[in-house]
């Protein structure tokens, strides 16, 4: 009777979500609604599309800028297919027996995993098509994406979703829905802004170091790997923090590891490979557009 009633005083201490005032709706004209989580898409898509114009503006540039207006669609549609296919074969594949289930993207279930291999998909194709060394646009391409991140992240968080486990912490929230009948409601990890801070502010940041402060951006490979080693880490971390998806409970009890574990596993060893040999890829650099030469 004493655990119940200090857990009941804890969890009145605790942030209440429904106290923030947050709605998955940001504008609703009755007709049609625009939700956070697409103005998220559209904000990460649009903020990069103008960072990566900057980066372009620098000697050695890989591609154009009409290059780079070009590839937002490719990276745009292979974010969404990749999301969401990644989705489907990673969390939820009893989707592939219900094709409209598969395609109503409105109701949820993107992959991070999943998008970054479709980006890199659509990456590939338009440098082909265009005669432009793949790996150097990702490495400016990685460096737009905490930009998607960290929107992204405050989406889930604004969304009531994807939550952490419980906690005692001061900046516990207590999220709707997560609450078993009869049990006193838990305050959980806001993993969400966790993930905001570490995959969005704190990778960016760094990445933003190499490019502009290091000539890693003349070693093809050198930023993508930090984008996957730094983003690989980060995510591996956080998951001990959150939830894991209610279909894949089973996963976390049996392995000790959540699937965005496991997911990331690959992306921490693909980018420690990359940075060990990026500088056995360096080479003068023609640029597409910028300044001169850079050897």
């Amino acid at each position: 009777m004493s655990d119940l009633l200090s857990m009941a005083a804890a969890s009145a201490q605790h942030i209440r979500f429904e106290s923030l005032g947050l709605s998955r709706v940001a504008l609703d004209l009755g007709f049609f609604e625009i939700k956070w989580y697409s103005l998220a898409y559209i904000a990460g898509i649009l903020i990069g599309w103008w960072y990566m114009n900057r980066l372009l503006r620098q000697p050695g540039a890989p591609m154009s800028k009409a290059h780079a207006d070009d590839l937002v669609f490719y990276a745009t549609l292979g974010i969404i297919l990749g999301g969401r296919i990644g989705y489907i074969l990673f969390y939820a594949p009893e989707m592939l027996t219900s094709p409209i289930r598969a395609i109503s993207l409105w109701d949820g279930g993107m992959s991070f995993h999943g998008g970054v291999i479709g980006t890199t998909i659509g990456i590939l194709v338009f440098a082909r098509r265009n005669g432009l060394n793949w790996l150097r646009i990702h490495d400016y391409v990685a460096c737009v994406v905490p930009f998607g991140l960290f929107f992204g992240r405050l989406a889930n968080f604004v969304n009531g979703e994807l939550w952490g486990k419980p906690t005692n912490m001061a900046w516990g929230v207590i999220f709707p829905d997560t609450v078993v009948a009869g049990q006193i409601e838990p305050a959980r990890h806001p993993s969400q802004l966790y993930e905001a801070g570490l995959e969005g502010i704190l990778l960016f940041a760094v990445l933003w170091y190499f490019f502009w402060r290091t000539k890693a951006r003349y070693e093809p490979g050198k930023l993508t790997g930090i984008f996957l080693l730094g983003y690989g880490l980060a995510r591996f971390a956080v998951e001990f923090f959150r939830e894991p998806d209610r279909q894949l409970v089973w996963l976390a009890d049996a392995t000790g590891l959540h699937m965005g574990q496991w997911l990331c596993l690959p992306m921490i060893a693909g980018g420690v490979y990359l940075i060990a040999t990026a500088k056995g890829r360096r080479e003068r650099i023609e640029p597409i557009a910028g300044a001169e030469s850079v050897a």
